[in-house]
């Protein structure tokens, strides 16, 4: 602050001199270009004495003032990764600003997330109704054999006249001689039934195991 008007002053009047006049702060020529380039090319409002003018109005260049709210909206939007304490004030240690770059990698990382999290929600959902389905099954059957009993001769003949008629159906074929099925063998109606259950088992394993 002690050097603010001659720094002004020549800034004005050749800002070329700025790293020889001032060689304790190497920047002040390169900050002070971008902020006059950044008038120039109508990115930074601009105005005489405090008072803002429309851009590309014609001013002398020592009466050029640039209002503090302009000046930190213009460095947020062009330079996001820096922040002068004298446009941002000062921030407590545990509160530093992170480079724009690590904002853009952790929002990155955030959204993967959500859409992983809502992929999990979605297959737990299925592997629940699963289950339920599974469960609702099972005390169908428990129900049947408590109200029934043990199954008569005629019952479990009819039943397996039941499943007899299935497993021909599934290996059988068309009289054009098309497999109505993809199986070839029971052992691989056996297999498939089993690994469906087994990897149901085995995604909500892998779901809890995850989550925690």
């Amino acid at each position: 602050m002690a050097f603010e008007s001659q720094i002004l002053e020549s800034a004005k009047d050749c800002p070329a001199i700025l790293p020889t006049t001032f060689p304790q702060w190497p920047c002040l020529h390169a900050n002070t270009e971008k902020i006059l380039d950044a008038v120039r090319n109508h990115e930074l409002p601009f105005g005489v004495f405090g008072v803002t003018v429309a851009l590309g109005t014609p001013i002398d260049c020592r009466l050029l003032t640039v209002r503090h709210a302009d000046l930190k909206c213009w460095m947020f939007h062009h330079y996001p990764d820096q922040r002068p304490a004298f446009l941002f004030g000062k921030l407590p240690a545990e509160n530093k600003q992170i480079s724009f770059g690590t904002y853009l990698t952790l929002r990155a990382d955030r959204d993967a997330l959500e859409v992983a999290l809502k992929q999990s929600d979605a297959a737990l959902r299925e592997i629940l109704e699963e289950l339920t389905a599974i469960g609702l099954e099972r005390e169908s059957l428990r129900t049947l054999v408590k109200t029934q009993g043990k199954l008569s001769e005629r019952s479990e003949t009819g039943y397996q006249h039941v499943i007899g008629a299935l497993l021909e159906t599934l290996l059988g074929s068309s009289p054009a001689g098309k497999p109505n099925s993809v199986f070839d063998s029971q052992a691989a109606i056996v297999d498939s039934i089993s690994e469906r259950w087994i990897n149901t088992a085995a995604k909500l394993n892998s779901l809890f195991a995850s989550r925690n």
